[in-house]
């Protein structure tokens, strides 16, 4: 979505394999988005960086997926400065600031010593996402639909945290499921109800419209999903 210059940032794509192995495949793996940089010694720095982060991970996707009915209570210590630097890093260059103005760019100048700040909060238990900044879109029928932007560490932050809970939960979907999963959105979804349509039988179609929901819920649903993502991340054991 974009207004001018405007823009909210896509989901943040990570390196999986696809899921339900041993059945027809439901999705094709996704490479995170490239990056771009200005020496090799930076690129080689975040290549170990996300290679760290992903052999870490992978082990937490493993064990999902051996042992179903395990709960995880020790996952904290995954919101790294490797996790917080490839969230940074899958985030779009030429997004909005937030409320506190801070740009990709200014960011990426410092990064090493800025990922240190909520790498510390984090772990501290010290961490409050700040508040985000209010924009307008535009929509087909004249009516606006809001939009908040979140401050470029809280992106980061929430980036981390999403890619600890994919390796746990992202191998547990259905093929058919298409809603703010990595590497789909709703041109997949179309596809595949196209095919399905013309090549299966179908006897119903619903099209169901909820009033104003972004607006209405999409708010509370995300601060649910975001003390709940970070309540299972820091469980104690």
């Amino acid at each position: 979505m974009m207004n001018g210059h405007e823009k909210s940032d896509s989901g943040l794509v990570a390196t999986k394999p696809t899921n339900k192995a041993g059945q027809p495949v439901a999705e094709l793996a996704e490479p995170r988005p490239g990056t771009k940089g200005n020496a090799e010694q930076q690129r080689m720095h975040r290549t170990q960086s996300r290679d760290r982060m992903s052999q870490s991970l992978n082990r937490v996707r493993k064990a999902a997926r051996q042992r179903k009915k395990d709960r995880f209570t020790a996952l904290f210590h995954h919101i790294n400065v490797d996790t917080l630097r490839t969230a940074f890093y899958a985030l779009k260059r030429k997004a909005a600031p937030g409320v506190d103005g801070m740009t990709w760019q200014d960011y990426d100048a410092d990064i090493e010593f800025r990922l240190g700040d909520p790498h510390n909060r984090v772990q501290r238990g010290a961490y409050r996402p700040q508040p985000s900044r209010r924009t307008y879109i535009p929509k087909a029928d004249g009516k606006q639909r809001p939009l908040a932007i979140a401050a470029l560490t809280d992106k980061i932050v929430q980036g981390a945290t999403v890619l600890v809970l994919q390796a746990i939960y992202e191998g547990d979907f259905c093929g058919f499921s298409y809603g703010f999963r990595p590497g789909r959105g709703p041109h997949d979804g179309l596809d595949a109800l196209c095919t399905a349509i013309d090549k299966r039988k179908v006897n119903w179609i619903v099209d169901a419209d909820i009033q104003n929901f972004f607006g209405r819920s999409a708010r509370n649903g995300w601060c649910a999903f975001w003390n709940i993502g970070l309540a299972t991340i820091a469980s104690p054991a």
